[in-house]
């Protein structure tokens, strides 16, 4: 802000009428910002509509690309996935004699345990969360309080960030691990094979299924010479006369513990589909953080605070 006036003011008085300029602008902007939290307010609400459980919901289709492996669909209502039925051609998946398929059908027995997905579970809170500092930043406290205002922008701002993490999916400690997180056999009908991992889970607004066929690390035979999984030579023969085999998938090797076993991925399939309602409770928390930082900004500098570190 330009701290020089005219007619121009004796060097004596001219900083109290600066800080009383800049005392006046910090009302009007906490005045104006009860406004934006009442537009806020609304962005918020339509969020929390988009993660409600309304009929008849998302059905999504999740099905591999230019492949057989995986047909089907699924459909989300609010945070469960109540119907479901997928087709697999997998080679370390027999399927049921007499089909050429395995097929995973979601149970519909009133007893069968829900299909929750909890990254929305937690996204659903978090837009409550950031209703509850809206509400608290504007009936609760003194909303000329700057110091106040600024802290629960702040707040607000972490519980946005927080909710967008949930929708991006980035790492196994947002999504959960698949091994403890998996569907349970009997949320389905018929229950699913032992040796199958059903993972569902939110990534980029898309919903992700990760299919994994499970072997035992633990040896269930006594190797002998004629073994086809060892060597004596350290060079499996099949590499020998074809050549190294290219990794299946990015776990292969791996160990991890599946019901009390230890077991190796034998195979993995992983496909996504697009849900039209989570891109757009994306783009409008993505504003509205935006928005918010915007606020932060200017109360920083009004503050005197815009040497503290900047919010990412």
């Amino acid at each position: 802000m330009a701290t020089w006036v005219y007619p121009p003011l004796p060097p004596q008085q001219l900083e109290p009428e600066a800080d009383s300029a800049l005392a006046r602008e910090l009302e009007w902007l906490l005045r104006s910002l009860q406004d934006s939290l009442a537009s806020l307010r609304e962005g918020l609400h339509e969020c929390a509509a988009l993660l409600a459980p309304k009929e008849p919901g998302s059905t999504l289709v999740m099905s591999s690309v230019r492949s057989e492996i995986v047909k089907g669909f699924v459909t989300r209502i609010g945070t469960k996935v109540v119907k479901g039925d997928i087709q697999l051609r997998l080679g370390s998946l027999a399927p049921a004699r007499g089909s050429p398929t395995t097929r995973l059908c979601l149970s519909n027995s009133p007893g069968a345990p829900e299909l929750v997905l909890h990254q929305l579970v937690s996204v659903r809170d978090l837009v409550n969360q950031s209703l509850d500092v809206v509400d608290v930043s504007t009936w609760t406290g003194d909303p000329l309080n700057a110091s106040f205002i600024y802290g629960q922008l702040r707040l607000l701002y972490e519980t946005l960030s927080e909710a967008r993490q949930m929708l991006k999916g980035e790492s196994d400690q947002v999504r959960g691990k698949w091994w403890e997180t998996s569907a349970l056999e009997d949320m389905f009908d018929p229950p699913l094979p032992l040796n199958l991992s059903f993972h569902l889970s939110i990534a980029d607004s898309a919903l992700v299924l990760c299919l994994r066929t499970l072997e035992s690390s633990t040896p269930t035979h006594t190797p002998t010479a004629f073994a086809t999984d060892i060597s004596l030579t350290g060079f499996n023969l099949r590499d020998r006369l074809f050549g190294t085999r290219h990794r299946g998938h990015d776990e292969v090797g791996e160990l991890f513990t599946w019901k009390g076993d230890e077991v190796k991925v034998r195979e993995k399939i992983r496909v996504e589909s697009q849900d039209p309602s989570l891109m757009a409770v994306m783009a409008k928390l993505t504003a509205l953080q935006h928005e918010v930082m915007k606020w932060i900004s200017a109360l920083k500098v009004l503050m005197g605070n815009e040497d503290t570190d900047s919010e990412e």
